[in-house]
């Protein structure tokens, strides 16, 4: 009988030190259903929007319950079906968690082609990282050749893939990341115009000196400082996309909102949020676009891999500390 081997969380952090609240659990596959699938799952995802996933506070989706299988995205490969639309070898991605095996229903996983890329290239680049990127800076700040485009977490997941599809648009665009190994991968193999080092750099000066003209586009990933900073020196109707704000994820009590606010009305700024489940019907658009990209060279895609799932909650605390060198996945053994 194949095993389960699953985290799960047994508290909200808060209450709680965070590393104490997951814990790993064995259990039997379930018998299938029909409309259902059994999958290995062989790479699951950590991403910033686990977050919020653990907060018993109103957000986009319901929080994982204490007692719950950490939530996260993964690819897997299907072992029994009980379903006429997936067969034993498909592969399929989705929510599959933070486990080595599960038992699916049809409806809420999709059909992946491992022949067009790797199977963990479903997670980063071809996966909700490269939508949210694409989606976020193509659909909603839209860059124009010629124009100035800052982001920040640049060298992230998301922000490294938004900062080239600005780039590849014929924008200026200047990366803000922390520390230099960041910052020479920003300018020297993602070739943005300048990067921004905020550990050691006063960003509002940099801002200053690198966009003596104003920001056209400003593609926010962390919030806080660096948000203000940005709406400082924002270029009349310029636009702001607002994808995250990883400064405030770990302020369980008070988060802090942009001091500069009323640099919206007194520039006409346009100031648009999002997340994925606006664009989940568009989904086969981003595919095509990244794909082509990224067999072409035009898009590089980098992927800071762990080993195995007890590596989980070292992976999260990296998550949040900026640790990682792009985009942080688990690579489960069987």
């Amino acid at each position: 009988m194949t095993e389960i081997t699953q985290i799960r969380m047994s508290d909200y952090p808060g209450n709680r030190p965070a590393r104490e609240v997951w814990q790993t659990t064995h259990d039997p596959l379930p018998s299938l259903r029909e409309g259902q699938v059994a999958a290995r799952v062989d790479w699951v995802s950590i991403d910033p929007g686990m977050t919020g996933w653990i907060s018993n506070k109103r957000n986009y989706m319901p929080p994982v319950r204490p007692g719950g299988v950490m939530r996260a995205f993964g690819v897997g490969e299907i072992i029994e079906s009980r379903s006429e639309n997936l067969a034993v070898g498909d592969w399929i991605t989705g929510f599959l968690g933070m486990r080595s095996h599960g038992v699916f229903n049809d409806r809420d996983v999709r059909t992946i082609d491992v022949d067009l890329a790797s199977p963990e290239l479903f997670l980063s680049g071809l996966g909700m990282t490269g939508y949210t990127a694409y989606f976020g800076m193509m659909d909603i700040g839209q860059p124009q050749a010629g124009e100035t485009v800052i982001v920040s977490a640049a060298a992230g997941a998301v922000g490294s893939i938004a900062a080239q599809l600005a780039k590849n648009a014929g924008a200026r665009v200047i990366g803000i990341a922390g520390g230099a190994e960041k910052c020479s991968y920003l300018t020297e193999v993602l070739k943005l115009d300048a990067a921004i080092d905020y550990k050691s750099e006063n960003v509002a000066a940099r801002l200053d000196e690198l966009a003596p003209a104003y920001i056209d586009l400003y593609y926010d990933n962390v919030g806080g400082d660096i948000l203000d900073a940005a709406l400082e020196r924002m270029k009349y109707r310029g636009r702001i996309v607002v994808c995250g704000a990883i400064s405030q994820y770990g302020k369980t009590n008070k988060q802090e909102g942009p001091s500069n606010y009323l640099q919206i009305v007194t520039q006409s700024l346009k100031v648009q949020g999002f997340t994925m489940r606006d664009y989940m019907h568009r989904v086969p658009e981003a595919v095509e676009v990244l794909a082509k990209e990224l067999q072409d060279g035009s898009l590089i895609c980098r992927q800071h891999i762990l080993e195995g799932l007890a590596n989980f909650p070292a992976g999260f605390e990296m998550l949040l500390t900026g640790g990682n060198q792009g985009k942080l996945l688990i690579r489960i053994d069987h």
